[in-house]
């Protein structure tokens, strides 16, 4: 598939040039047309979050101007980390194919997997991440100022 190929040469360009790690993606709409082809920036850009699933979908929302890239598929040179899985369903984006498996990712030296088993409960490590509730009832506030306003749900 042509959308494939984008992202595996927009991987290496940003690859060889030392801004981004070996991953691209591209997002084609429902008419077969490529949107956005991004890829790994997170040397380049010192963003952690500048991964190339993230890039494709701040583009295909900018050319789309929306939010619902419902309807579009998603072409990734790799599994999707956990923080890209979470952009893609937020998207509403339904269908992905990618190309290398997360077990491809860890060989090279990526922590996607540490990342999955400490979402699953597998690895809760404070060191790692402390997560602890704080002022509930004073952030319920925003919640039930936001339910009034009739606000769209996305």
């Amino acid at each position: 598939m042509k959308a494939m190929e984008l992202c595996i040469q927009r991987a290496r360009q940003t690859m060889n040039d030392n801004i981004g790690g070996p991953f691209g993606a591209a997002i084609v709409d429902a008419a077969g047309q490529v949107v956005a082809v991004a890829s790994n920036l997170v040397l380049g850009t010192h963003d952690p979050t500048a991964h190339a699933e993230i890039n494709a979908i701040r583009k295909a929302c900018r050319v789309l101007e929306t939010h619902d890239l419902g309807g579009c598929t998603l072409y990734a040179s790799s599994y999707p980390c956990p923080m890209c899985l979470g952009a893609i369903m937020w998207a509403n984006i339904r269908t992905v194919y990618y190309g290398c498996r997360p077990q491809d990712a860890a060989a090279i030296g990526f922590r996607d997997d540490f990342m999955y088993e400490f979402i699953r409960g597998n690895c809760q490590d404070a060191a790692v991440l402390h997560l602890e509730e704080m002022r509930r009832e004073d952030c319920l506030e925003l919640f039930k100022e936001y339910t009034a306003m009739e606000k769209e749900i996305y």
